[in-house]
């Protein structure tokens, strides 16, 4: 089926070039077939109304946690290795399928609000293998009509034996009592995901699934290369945390010998359509490995904020050809996956690095956060912009809020002074998700008074869960200082202002 979206300013092309006037993008099925200038000829198919609007290629949110969405506001002024343990249950939290749809939602409407038509998020399902579980992340993603990669979260070393120095500072009775928690076998895991790479597949589907260990520290060097193969068999994208922060720097140098990233590169992990999520703690040798490899960073500039991971030397990834994409993280961390929020940090807080010569500009950031995702997923020529024969996932922003006026440079002001509010139509492989910043698929008034219900008989589990993690905040805080006290190659990039 044929429609056109009538009357539009665009940002057009991989360069995101302000189209001179008005616009047309005709679209037939799933592919955006022309754009022509605005009345060169009748639209065809259902028009869809775009007068006063600015289109743009969708963006692309790399990373996300949708099994963080009941935790939102809960924790702050936490360490990421002192705030992680509080959303990942040592005991399962007793969920119903409902429950996760509904918590799926939590993030998947304010991504789709903010602007958001591709979604990658890597869901915690440990301790235990719920198939209803995941099954329900995939049909909330359904319902919305947004695009999603979802992992299951993959790693056969648990939580908390993923720093160094666990038996010098935990308890043994601490120890033994958290050696007995049986998790997933790592076998079985990797079995339910295989089915998952050949049953949904993301070029095949709307919602696919993406392999997605966790980090180099909760993996065995076997299982990694596992899940690589895996990967590699079935031509899917890969993400995996890696050097967040300082202490996982340091943890590379006392179990590997080396940084994580030199590790990964001597077992022959690194390769194409590979994101590194965060990359914060980088030196130059490392991003040399990067760019000959073709992996990617994938900057979360909000989350590396919220819980102090630092900043990312993004100017010094690009300059090298490293491709630098974007996401959020989870609702946990930084309390919602707002892209536009991450759109205005990814320029804004690299001006605090190096002369404004070589400063990070808005039509970086935008790039980062439409291309730079789809090269991520090994998708540059179906995604992140407007083109004929692209994907047609765009997003329409409203020109007569006080954001655009005057309108001098588009892509500046989306980035700097535009809001999720400006996000008027955002439309996913053809079809119309949002409309008049309504969602179109689902009752949203309906599913957030579920959510509220919800929450308010899940809550007191929250907090018991979150009592369970206290006994191991002592330790912890040990180990952290501890790691926080060794000594780093000194050519590291810093990333924060005392380190």
């Amino acid at each position: 089926m044929r429609k056109t979206v009538v009357g539009c300013r665009a940002l057009l092309g991989e360069g995101a070039l302000p189209s001179s006037g008005a616009v047309d993008i005709v679209v037939e099925g799933r592919l955006i077939r022309e754009i022509r200038p605005h009345g060169a000829a009748e639209p065809e198919g259902n028009v869809v109304p775009a007068q006063g609007l600015l289109v743009t290629a969708g963006l692309i949110n790399g990373h996300h946690h949708s099994h963080e969405g009941f935790y939102k506001g809960r924790k702050d002024n936490l360490p990421l290795e002192l705030w992680m343990n509080y959303v990942r249950p040592l005991r399962p939290i007793e969920l119903t399928p409902r429950d996760v749809y509904l918590r799926t939602m939590i993030g998947a409407i304010e991504a789709v609000k903010s602007g958001t038509t591709t979604i990658s998020d890597d869901f915690n399902q440990s301790p235990r293998l719920r198939p209803d579980h995941v099954e329900q992340v995939f049909q909330a993603y359904t319902d919305i009509g947004i695009r999603a990669n979802v992992g299951i979260t993959l790693f056969d070393r648990p939580f908390f034996r993923a720093v160094p120095f666990v038996e010098e500072e935990f308890p043994k009775d601490l120890l033994a009592r958290l050696d007995a928690n049986k998790m997933y076998s790592a076998d079985e895991l990797l079995a339910f995901v295989t089915n998952l790479a050949r049953t949904k597949h993301p070029k095949e589907n709307r919602v696919g699934y993406i392999a997605s260990p966790s980090a180099p520290q909760r993996c065995t060097e076997e299982f990694l290369l596992k899940v690589r193969r895996m990967a590699d068999d079935h031509d899917l994208p890969l993400m995996i945390h890696v050097q967040e922060t300082r202490m996982q720097v340091v943890t590379g140098q006392l179990w590997y010998g080396s940084t994580m990233i030199e590790y990964l590169d001597r077992i022959g992990f690194m390769k194409p359509k590979t994101a590194f999520i965060h990359g914060v703690w980088l030196n130059p040798r490392e991003i040399e490995i990067l760019a000959r490899t073709g992996v990617s960073i994938q900057h979360n500039p909000t989350s590396n904020l919220k819980v102090g991971s630092g900043l990312a030397p993004i100017r010094a990834l690009l300059d090298a050809g490293v491709n630098v994409s974007m996401g959020t993280d989870g609702c946990g961390s930084i309390e919602g996956p707002d892209m536009q929020n991450a759109l205005y940090l990814a320029a804004l807080l690299q001006k605090l690095r190096g002369d404004h010569t070589t400063w990070v500009g808005a039509a970086e950031a935008f790039h980062a956060a439409t291309m730079g995702g789809a090269k991520a997923l090994g998708r540059a020529n179906e995604l992140g912009a407007v083109e004929a024969g692209r994907i047609a996932d765009l997003v329409g922003y409203r020109l007569d809020g006080i954001s655009f006026t005057p309108l001098n440079n588009p892509v500046n002001q989306l980035v700097y002074s535009a809001s999720r509010n400006e996000v008027d139509l955002v439309m996913v492989d053809g079809e119309v998700i949002e409309q008049g910043g309504k969602l179109t698929r689902i009752d949203e008034d309906a599913i957030i008074g579920e959510i509220h219900a919800a929450h308010e008989r899940i809550e007191p589990m929250l907090t018991a869960s979150e009592a369970d993690v206290e006994e191991l905040v002592v330790p912890y805080e040990r180990i952290y200082r501890r790691c926080q006290c060794m000594d780093i190659a000194k050519d590291t990039y810093p990333a924060r202002f005392s380190h």
